[in-house]
Formats: structure tokens, sequence, C-alpha cells
């Protein structure tokens, strides 16, 4: 078997998420039809760095998958995007060693959150960006988010429905700045992220943007490790994946 690693990009709105599941149209369920075709007809098990969560979009997913032989890389990269629907793109495509593995080799990922601030929504950034015009305290925002940045029990920032015991994990990167007059980016990196971790940061920071809580109300929910003390959920359509890299790229 030859194994091969692929950067996809796609966009999230009409998918139930990254990983098949029963409820709905998924990215992984489409590649690999896809891939079923070109390996004539037989089944193809793909793996993802991770899932993405029903309306969250991606940028630089990275998947892996097995094939019975080699083939030109750039051919086989062609003839999965060509055959997957409009809304998924397969970037780039190479061949790897055995032993790699999209989701447990160590590696770190980059998450982007948009937030528009306009007056009125924009039709043209709906679908990829959260539209909340009542920011009336953006340092604090700024101040806020860098009490996330270190290695913390991130319980309190996981929805109810998490599946795994540990949930420490190291965030590296937690910065929000300004895009433009209209709109905000909220930009974390870490060792991995916990279900709805992101989108649950996010909400409790626009909180903080809102004027409604204080700056230390972070802190306080690291330490409670209480859910409940956490903001809203923010809405799946203004996340983004935007990178994963992997120790061995880093460190090249």
């Amino acid at each position: 078997m030859t194994r091969y690693k692929a950067r996809i990009a796609y966009d999230g709105t009409d998918f139930a998420g990254f990983q098949i599941q029963n409820n709905g149209r998924t990215v992984q369920e489409e590649l690999e039809r896809v891939l079923a075709k070109l390996n004539s007809g037989h089944p193809v098990k793909l793996h993802g760095s991770g899932r993405t969560d029903s309306g969250v979009h991606a940028l630089a997913q990275i998947i892996h998958f097995d094939l019975p032989q080699a083939r030109d890389a750039e051919k086989l990269r062609f003839a999965l995007d060509t055959q997957t629907p409009d809304d998924i793109d397969v970037l780039s495509l190479e061949l790897v060693s055995d032993d790699f593995h999209s989701r447990f080799n160590p590696h770190s990922k980059t998450y982007q959150y948009r937030l528009t601030t306009s007056r009125a929504n924009n039709p043209l950034t709906r679908r990829f960006s959260y539209h909340f015009p009542k920011i009336v305290a953006f340092d604090h925002m700024v101040a806020a988010a860098q009490l996330l940045v270190g290695t913390y029990d991130f319980t309190g920032f996981t929805a109810s429905g998490a599946t795994v015991e540990d949930k420490v994990r190291t965030i590296t990167q937690a910065d929000v700045v300004r895009s433009g007059t209209d709109e905000i980016l909220f930009i974390f990196s870490g060792n991995g992220f916990l279900y709805k971790q992101v989108r649950n940061m996010v909400g409790t920071l626009v909180k903080i943007g809102a004027g409604k809580w204080p700056v230390t109300r972070v802190s306080e929910i690291l330490v409670a490790q209480n859910r409940d003390l956490a903001g809203p959920t923010a809405p799946a359509h203004g996340l983004c994946l935007m990178e994963v890299r992997y120790d061995d790229e880093i460190n090249a």
C-alpha cells in the first residue's frame, strides 16, 4: 500500500461536519466516494487531522489515505479535486511514509474566528462571519484572550458532549485583531482543542467585548473548570481551520 497526504479546503455550510455520521452529508463521505471510484470501486478509508463540526470551514485540513499502488501525485490530486463537489478543494497531495498519520503524528492547529461588527449584516460575508455589532470593549477582549495562553485544563470551555477525559491542552497563541473597520479576527493556535472549545472561548470573549463581563472572567473559568461560567457557544459559521503543522515540519 502507498500512503498519501493531502491538504484540503471546504466550505462547511452544507456539511454536517468532517467525519462520516448518520445525520447528514460530510466531507469525509464525499472524499471517500471519489476515492473508491478511483480505486476500481474498492472502499478507501480516509483519516483527518481532526473533526470539524457542522457548519465549520477549513482552509487547510490535512487528510491521509492508502491506495494499493503508487500514482502520480499531481494527477491524483487533480482527479480528486475535479470529481469532488464545488464546496471541497484538494489543494495539494504528496506521497508520505507508511508511519505518517494525520491525526496521531504530533502537530499544532490554528483556528480563526471572524466577527463582523457593522451595524447591518453583510450578505457577502454572512456564511463565514458571525455578525455582532455591540463590541464596546475591544481592548478588554485582547487582554482576556492573553489569559488563555499556556497549559491549562480547559474543562470550563468544553461542551458537554466531549468524550475525552484529559482536558489539558496548550494554547500558544490567542490573539484578537481588527481587520478593517468592521471585522474582528480571533486567532488561536495550540496542540489540540476540545469539543467546541474555540467557539466557547470566542463566546466568552464576545461577552467581555460587549462590556458584560470583566477581563478576569477568563481566569475564573479556568480555575473553576465550570462550563456554566463561560459564554455561549459562538455560531459555527464564523470558525475556520486555517493551518495544521506537524512537528517534523516545524523542526525541519
